[in-house]
């Protein structure tokens, strides 16, 4: 993060001198389709031009984990200083290398440069239309814009096309020019963002639609559940009236019934709490994020939001140990330490392990995703000397701060039996049904964020994502207080994981929602990028459930709570 910030302070400062060296980096290659799939821009056979070499490091660790990888391309690029076409190499074509051409020409490849952290794209080469001969882009016509001592505009022209015939040699060229440019510094991404496609009336429309079910749903919430429980307490009231023969002939049936069993600790409370500490977590993450995101623009940098994820999580471990070590205590759970180490790394685990699974893949196939040692180290290193002392000192605060078992009501010694129900009253029913709601009231904002994110958008409307993740908060709470009540009314305790599993349902159908974007939306192939498409589409859908479980669970605890407070119990 304090890199990030340095970084930010030097494209904000620097400026250019008259003849400065301005660096053209090489980024990756790759098929158009696949965007994660990227190659070294050097692993085909493109030559370099005779300026000495630069080496690049990976300057935070977002940049590492995205596959950047930048290699200097040798060209002699100087501020304001225009560069007739001028050949910097020259390819000796044998059959190897056009067989390396002609296959990247055949699956699109296309390739990324940066100047002055402005990226460019480029595509290696085109087909003519019998596919039988193949054609290569030789000459790079660079445009670049200045504003005073800065660069605000990149513009690539390819041209030159030369046809791809062994044992031939192939000239390489460039040239820069450079114009005057009223774009302001601070604009100058600008360009690369996509209003009509972010700003689209879909977009607005599904927002105002999302925030009518939340109006909606509010309502019936509190109408249904207001009126049912206002007799609830008449009828309770009225019974507390009657003497005790009168009370055993009664007809007596709803919630209250199970005053003595509501607060039983979970089944598997160790799990249980881990979950809602994770859950807690994520959802603190995601808030803080998406503020910074408001705030500052941090798709200007690369692997900026992935270094500012990764830091904001390792910060709030503490609310993961507060929130788990609480409730756990609160459930009488005693291995309060095992329980913290399976909340500190819940998450983690479920992303390394991933991530370890697909990076055998991107190391077969030569990719530049391959994440490397150093970085795993990095990785490993900030999860046991920062996210688990963090989430140390969260869980012994939350263990001696909230882990008192204050129950408005006593808990029995024996277990209440559950009585027979209707079929569509059962936790299992409940909870695959909970999480169509919530799903629903974000479906049309995922597809924009998997637009962003496996094609080629960036995503910069954070304000709509805060309206809609504010929106799936309350839509969450509301259904599992309703999904909780009805199970209370049928004499079932078991809420605590059916108002968790009912929110976390949402997961479910996101993921059968991205099968559906796979298939129908992308033209995605390949081992490489359908493993990386699925694996991290779970881990997304995963914390995604986690954090709309804890989420309806906070918000069903409290109700339950209030409504066992407001009843006289004997």
């Amino acid at each position: 993060m304090v890199t990030m910030f340095f970084r930010t302070l030097v494209s904000i400062f620097w400026h250019y001198q008259d003849k400065e060296e301005v660096v053209l980096w090489m980024n990756t290659v790759g098929p158009y389709h696949n965007r994660q799939e990227t190659y070294k821009y050097f692993s085909l056979p493109f030559c370099v031009g005779s300026k000495k070499s630069i080496s690049h490091y990976h300057e935070t660790l977002g940049e590492a984990l995205q596959g950047v990888e930048l290699e200097f391309s040798g060209l002699d690029i100087k501020f304001k200083d225009d560069v007739m076409q001028t050949t910097y190499c020259e390819i000796d074509l044998d059959k190897g290398r056009r067989d390396a051409f002609v296959y990247a020409i055949k699956n699109h490849y296309w390739y990324q440069m940066y100047i002055d952290d402005l990226p460019i794209w480029g595509i290696v080469g085109e087909a003519d239309e019998n596919g039988e001969d193949y054609y290569l882009w030789t000459y790079k016509k660079l445009e670049i814009g200045y504003n005073g001592n800065r660069i605000v505009d990149v513009n690539l022209t390819s041209e030159g096309k030369v046809k791809l015939v062994p044992n031939t040699k192939i000239q390489m060229s460039y040239s820069v020019k450079w114009k005057k440019s009223d774009v302001k510094f601070e604009d100058r991404f600008d360009k690369y963002l996509d209003p009509s496609f972010f700003q689209h009336r879909i977009h607005w429309f599904s927002i105002f639609n999302s925030f009518m079910m939340v109006i909606f749903l509010v309502g019936l919430v509190s109408m249904i559940l207001m009126r049912t429980l206002r007799k609830d307490y008449a009828r309770y009231s009225k019974e507390e009236e009657m003497d005790d023969m009168d009370r055993d002939l009664g007809d007596e049936y709803g919630w209250k019934q199970v005053h003595g069993d509501v607060f039983r600790p979970s089944s598997h409370p160790l799990i249980f709490s881990s979950l809602i500490g994770s859950g807690c977590q994520i959802f603190a993450v995601s808030l803080i994020v998406i503020v910074v995101a408001m705030i500052e623009d941090l798709y200007t940098e690369r692997g900026s939001m992935l270094s500012t994820a990764i830091f904001v999580y390792a910060a709030t471990s503490p609310v993961n140990g507060y929130f788990g070590g609480s409730l756990y205590a609160r459930q009488g759970g005693r291995r309060w330490i095992k329980q913290m180490f399976i909340g500190a790394f819940l998450i983690p685990a479920m992303v390394c392990g991933t991530a370890f699974f697909i990076n055998f893949i991107a190391i077969y196939y030569h990719a530049s995703r391959a994440i490397p040692f150093g970085t795993m180290v990095a990785v490993c290193c900030i999860c046991f000397f920062v996210i688990l002392p963090l989430n140390l000192v969260g869980t012994i605060l939350g263990r001696n701060l909230s882990g008192q078992p204050n129950f408005p009501c006593r808990v029995n010694a024996v277990p209440r039996p559950i009585p027979e129900k209707k079929w569509f009253m059962e936790p299992a029913v409940i909870v695959c049904l909970g999480g169509i709601l919530p799903f629903g009231s974000i479906f049309i904002e995922m597809y924009f964020i998997f637009t962003s994110f496996w094609a080629y958008k960036i995503y910069y409307v954070y304000g709509f994502m805060m309206l809609v993740l504010v929106i799936l908060c309350i839509v969450t709470v509301c259904v599992t207080i309703v999904c909780t009540y009805f199970l209370l009314n049928a004499e079932d305790y078991r809420w605590q994981w059916t108002s968790f599993l009912s929110a976390a349902s949402t997961a479910i159908y996101v993921y059968m929602y991205s099968f559906y974007y796979y298939f129908f939306k992308t033209k995605m192939y390949g081992l490489f990028q359908t493993s990386f498409y699925f694996g991290y589409m779970a881990v997304f859908s995963t914390a995604l459930g986690i954090m709309c479980g804890a989420i309806g669970y906070m918000g069903t605890s409290a109700f339950v709570r209030k409504i066992y407070t407001n009843v006289k119990i004997d």
